[in-house]
C-alpha cells in the first residue's frame, strides 16, 4: 500500500525521464488522470492513454524530449503538499513557479487546475506540485 500516490506518480515520471524512457506506465486514479490531462494541455508530455484492463487500470504516458538536445521537457517535478503537511493557498497568494515559466497544479473546489487558471477563477486550494 502506498501512502502518497501523487508522490509515487511524480517519482515514476521523474525516474523515467532521467532514464530516457519514451513511455511510462502508472497505476490509475481520478486525481492522476486529471494531473496527466493538465501536463498534456501545458505541453509537458507528448501523449497519454488511459487503459482500463485491470480493476484499477493504468495510465500510459509518452514523455516529451527536446528534439535537438534530447533533454526531457520536464526539468523538475516537485511535490509541495504532502500527507504529513498540507499546503493551502488562497487565490491572491498562489505562487508563480519559475517566474511564470513553470506551473503549479492546484486542487480546488472546482477540480484540479493550474495555479494561473485558479487565480483567474478566483479560487484557492491545496498546492499539489510544481512542474518546470
Amino acid at each position: 500500500m502506498n501512502t502518497d500516490p501523487i508522490a509515487d506518480y511524480l517519482t515514476r515520471i521523474r525516474n523515467a525521464n532521467s532514464a530516457g524512457h519514451k513511455v511510462v506506465s502508472i497505476p490509475a486514479s481520478n486525481v492522476k488522470k486529471e494531473i496527466t490531462k493538465i501536463l498534456f494541455d501545458q505541453g509537458y508530455i507528448l501523449s497519454y492513454k488511459f487503459e482500463d484492463d485491470t480493476t484499477q487500470g493504468s495510465i500510459k504516458i509518452a514523455l516529451k524530449y527536446n528534439s535537438y538536445t534530447k533533454e526531457p521537457v520536464i526539468k523538475k517535478l516537485e511535490r509541495i503538499s504532502k500527507p504529513g503537511l498540507r499546503k493551502y493557498s488562497d487565490s491572491i497568494s498562489l505562487p508563480r513557479v519559475l517566474n511564470g515559466l513553470g506551473i503549479a497544479i492546484v486542487s480546488t473546489s472546482k477540480g484540479l487546475m493550474t495555479g494561473k487558471k485558479a487565480k483567474q477563477s478566483n479560487v484557492g486550494g491545496e498546492i499539489l506540485c510544481y512542474v518546470h
